[in-house]
């Protein structure tokens, strides 16, 4: 089952005996877990009927007992079992599994592991309950996940908003969540749209000098907006590490690699889909392959693996992480 389709039927009073939730992502594992233990019982009922269980303080069948217990004065009894990877050896939740009580909801968060599918225990909780698997959104996928977030609020962000923030916060699910909620509450009265400008008035990213603006100035072969990006980065390492700039330049150029080796450029959608971009920035890519071609190309992702080494020390004594910035954009440049 998905996310959705999971909040959907409890908030419909449609219960499973178990919810299996496990993978990378805890973002998901978090918000059906939250949504069961605040919403399945009433503060009343939760006082005898509502367990949480922690994996490192417990044992599976510790766990089996708990779920075995009828409520009181209730439907239903929660048993929410948190950080379970921690407990020692979980196969034996399978004796439970095949004949769950139905006035238990057992919720089992088996977090940054997944369960192995081919063994009985996977089977008999897809069967008979909920096998929810959380895995790390790409990040291609997290700009469409922002629009997404922001619409259930009844908000909008522009495409290079989203992008800026992808760009700034990674792919941690939670903390662009909070961000993002944080800004939502910002907006000022009748204004329904976060942009670049709101962006770095709340949360201190600059929305001149960031790495999205790097790929852009690159592109277009702008000496002088290059160069001022990065003496902003060096001037401000903390908030830039070069380690991020590297990554990130280094995905862009491998996705212009890509671009030139595509066949049907025509198809613009395709395209999009093939590199795993917003088609709305496709045109950054089309930009990029007619400044550089593919020797080109080749040779700055050979330049980015180098001074990725640099950065780490090797055949570097002093250099420090600004100057070397400066030193590969050069080279990119000319």
């Amino acid at each position: 089952m998905k996310y959705e389709q999971i909040i959907a039927d409890l908030k419909n009073k449609i219960y499973k005996p178990i919810y299996f939730l496990f993978g990378d992502e805890p973002y998901f594992i978090d918000l059906i877990t939250k949504y069961i233990q605040n919403n399945v019982l009433t503060e009343e009922e939760k006082a005898f009927n509502q367990t949480i269980l922690y994996g490192k303080d417990t044992d599976i069948y510790s766990v089996i007992n708990a779920a075995k217990r009828f409520p009181m004065m209730a439907n239903y009894q929660v048993v929410i079992v948190k950080e379970a990877q921690d407990i020692k050896d979980i196969e034996p939740l399978v004796h439970y599994a095949t004949t769950p009580l139905k006035s238990t909801i057992l919720v089992i968060n088996y977090k940054y592991k997944t369960i192995d599918k081919r063994k009985k225990l996977y089977r008999v909780i897809h069967e008979n309950a909920v096998a929810f698997e959380s895995r790390k959104l790409y990040d291609n996928e997290i700009p469409g996940w922002i629009n997404n977030y922001v619409k259930t609020k009844n908000k909008q962000i522009g495409p290079n908003s989203g992008m800026l923030l992808n760009e700034y916060l990674g792919n941690n699910l939670g903390k662009i969540a909070n961000e993002l909620d944080k800004l939502i509450i910002t907006l000022p009265d009748k204004e329904d749209k976060i942009t670049t400008a709101h962006i770095e008035r709340n949360i201190g990213i600059s929305k001149d000098y960031n790495n999205f603006e790097l790929h852009k100035a690159l592109t277009q072969k702008n000496v002088l907006k290059s160069n001022r990006i990065v003496n902003y980065f060096a001037h401000n390492p903390k908030d830039n590490p070069i380690t991020l700039t590297l990554t990130s330049l280094y995905m862009f150029y491998s996705k212009v690699l890509a671009y030139h080796f595509i066949k049907n450029k025509k198809d613009r959608r395709s395209v999009a889909a093939t590199l795993k971009v917003n088609p709305y920035f496709l045109g950054d890519y089309e930009t990029a392959a007619r400044q550089y071609n593919p020797k080109k190309v080749v040779e700055i992702i050979e330049l980015l693996r180098e001074y990725d080494l640099r950065s780490k020390g090797y055949n570097n004594v002093s250099t420090s992480p600004g100057e070397l910035l400066k030193e590969l954009v050069y080279k990119i440049l000319h």
